[in-house]
């Protein structure tokens, strides 16, 4: 065991975007893994990123194609969204701001890490807040006790820039293609818990056993 009560031998990787609406659909189900594992599994998030360094303004047809996956995710995992979202004109859809606020909370804050990445989703799919916006991330951020102007100065740093790309490439060593996927490591090394969206009566058996084991 580690100081904070975590088993050092086990450890989940929640490799994810807080722009991905797979993601936002699966929320619940990470709460649900982290509070399972809690004290015998370290749980790590590892950005993934979805679309980072994206440059062009939505369309109407990426608009179309958004908006159908926001449904079927809405319809498979029965978490909200606003779709108000596809009234923007110009929006920028560039998941690397926020995979890098959630990086740089996870420096400031480990405690704070998954509560602010489910805030990211939340403030994103529900309030239809700009996530893409250094100041919302920040503002976020203060919500979980982290200090303002430490985010940032961190978020705004080379070093975090290269922590998240390093993230990224960390997510494709993984062989991670899609998100959401969990990734359980041990011992005997690492295997998928899920690719994709599962619920957690699903993933709960699968789970127990690893932590068993």
């Amino acid at each position: 065991m580690d100081e904070t009560g975590h088993n050092d031998a086990k450890e989940i990787l929640f490799v994810a975007d807080p722009m991905c609406s797979w993601c936002w659909g699966f929320s619940p189900v990470i709460t649900a893994i982290d509070e399972t594992g809690r004290g015998r599994a370290k749980i790590t998030l590892v950005v993934g990123g979805l679309r980072p360094g994206t440059t062009e303004a939505m369309d109407e047809g990426m608009k179309a194609t958004i908006r159908h996956h926001w449904e079927e995710v809405g319809r498979a995992s029965g978490q909200p969204f606003s779709f108000e979202f596809f009234e923007r004109d110009g929006f920028v859809y560039d998941t690397e701001p926020a995979c890098r606020a959630a990086v740089t909370v996870r420096r400031l804050a480990p405690e704070a890490t998954l509560p602010y990445f489910a805030a990211l989703h939340r403030a994103f799919y529900v309030d239809g807040e700009d996530t893409t916006d250094p100041a919302t991330l920040g503002r976020l951020a203060e919500e979980f006790g982290v200090d303002g102007q430490a985010f940032a100065e961190d978020f705004a740093s080379e070093e975090m820039a290269r922590a998240t790309l390093e993230d990224f490439q960390f997510s494709r060593r993984l062989g991670v293609t899609g998100f959401p996927t969990v990734v359980v490591n041990d011992s005997r090394g690492y295997a998928y818990l899920t690719v994709g969206f599962r619920p957690f009566e699903v993933l709960q058996p699968h789970l127990d056993a690893w932590l068993d084991s």
